[in-house]
C-alpha cells in the first residue's frame, strides 16, 4: 500500500493466516491511498487486483489526547484524561469504546467536563503498584452527526508507590507521606491573604526542572515575570504550581505565604542540588497528589476540572457525570 500524494510506501504486515493486512501505524486522516495485491489463483496463475480509498478528512473525524502515556509509572492519583478535539454529543457511544482495567481488580468511572474532555478514575486512589490498561477503540465510532473517531490503541501504566503530601497553610508547612508513613517534612511558602492557595487535592500533571512563570498570563497584572523557574510541577491549568523560590527571604518558608497561589519551597537560581525545592522534586511523580488545607480564604477549593483534580468530587457525583 503507498500514499498517493507522496508515493511513499505504507509499512505493515500480513496477520498470520495471510488474510489481512495490518499497517505499522496509524493511517494519515484525510489521506488518499492505493492498494496493490498480488495473489496466486486455483490453477496456479497470478491475479493481482488494486483498489483505492480515502481515509476520513480532519473535518469529520475526532482524536483525543490523553494522560498518562503509555509505558509511563505515575502516583495514585493519576486518572486517565482525554481532551477531544471535538465536541461530543454521542457520549454514550465514544465512552463505551474506551476501557480502563486495573490488575488490582478497582471499579473505574468517567465523569464528563463538558462535551470534550472525559476523566476515568477509580473510587479511592490507585494501588500502589499495580497495572493500569485503557484499550481505545474509537475507529469509526460516530462521536457526533458525521464525526467518527479514527484512534485503536492499547495504553499500559504503572503505579508507583503511594506519596500524597498534605499542606497545612496555618503553619507553612508540607508533610510528605509515603505509603501512608510520615517521609518528611519540608518549610513551605504558600499564597498569601491577598491571593491564597486553593484548598482540597491537586495532582502533579506535569514536571519542569526550569519554566517560565508571567503574572499577566494567569489573570494577575505584572507582579512577577521569572524566567527561569526551578524545579516546578503543575497542580492546576490555572496556574498552582510547587516549585522552587529563590527570590523571597529565607525568613518566610514555614513562617509566611507570601505567593500568588502557588506553593514555594525554598531554592536558589539555577536550581540547587541540595534543596528542599529539589528534593521534593527528585521524589515526586506525575500523579502524586498534594491535599491543601486551611488556605485562608476557607471558599476558595480547586474545581474538579480545573487540572487533574476530579478527587475533590465525591463518588456520587463523579459517576452521576459518566455516560455508561
Amino acid at each position: 500500500m503507498s500514499r498517493v500524494d507522496t508515493g511513499s510506501a505504507v509499512e505493515g504486515a500480513m496477520s498470520s493466516d495471510r488474510k489481512s493486512w495490518q499497517p505499522s501505524a496509524q493511517l494519515e486522516r484525510g489521506t488518499r491511498y492505493e492498494i496493490t495485491a498480488e495473489g496466486k489463483g486455483s490453477e496456479g496463475n497470478t491475479v493481482v487486483e488494486h483498489s483505492a480509498f480515502t481515509t476520513v478528512s480532519n473535518a469529520n473525524s475526532f482524536i483525543g489526547t490523553f494522560t498518562p502515556d503509555n509505558g509511563t509509572t505515575v502516583g495514585v492519583g493519576m486518572p486517565v484524561s482525554f481532551n477531544f478535539d471535538k465536541a461530543i454529543t454521542d457520549k454514550k457511544a465514544v465512552q463505551s469504546h474506551i476501557t480502563v482495567t486495573s490488575s488490582s481488580g478497582q471499579e473505574v468511572s468517567g465523569h464528563w467536563f463538558g462535551e470534550q474532555r472525559l476523566d476515568i478514575r477509580p473510587k479511592d486512589y490507585w494501588q500502589p503498584g499495580s497495572t493500569v490498561t485503557m484499550k481505545l477503540d474509537l475507529d469509526g465510532v460516530e462521536g457526533a452527526s458525521g464525526i467518527y473517531g479514527v484512534q485503536s490503541k492499547t495504553v499500559t501504566f504503572t503505579i508507583g508507590r503511594s506519596q500524597v503530601s498534605s499542606v497545612d497553610m496555618n503553619t507553612q508547612t508540607m508533610t510528605v507521606r509515603r505509603d501512608g508513613k510520615v517521609f518528611k517534612e519540608l518549610p513551605i511558602s504558600g499564597g498569601s491573604p491577598q491571593n491564597p492557595t486553593y484548598n482540597g487535592q491537586m495532582v502533579i500533571s506535569e514536571k519542569f526542572e526550569k519554566t517560565h512563570m508571567d503574572s499577566s498570563t494567569v489573570g494577575f497584572g505584572g507582579e512577577y515575570n521569572f524566567t527561569d523557574v526551578p524545579h516546578a510541577m503543575r497542580l492546576s491549568t490555572s496556574g498552582t504550581f510547587v516549585h522552587g523560590n529563590y527570590w523571597g527571604n529565607p525568613s518566610v518558608f514555614g513562617s509566611a505565604g507570601t505567593s500568588h497561589g502557588c506553593i514555594g519551597l525554598r531554592d536558589v537560581q539555577g536550581g540547587g542540588s541540595d534543596t528542599p525545592a529539589k528534593w521534593f522534586y527528585d521524589h515526586s511523580l506525575v500523579g502524586d497528589v498534594i491535599t491543601v488545607k486551611n488556605s485562608p480564604d476557607a471558599e476558595k477549593s480547586i474545581k474538579p476540572d480545573n487540572g487533574l483534580n476530579g478527587w475533590n468530587m465525591d463518588w456520587e457525583t463523579w459517576t452521576a457525570g459518566s455516560a455508561v
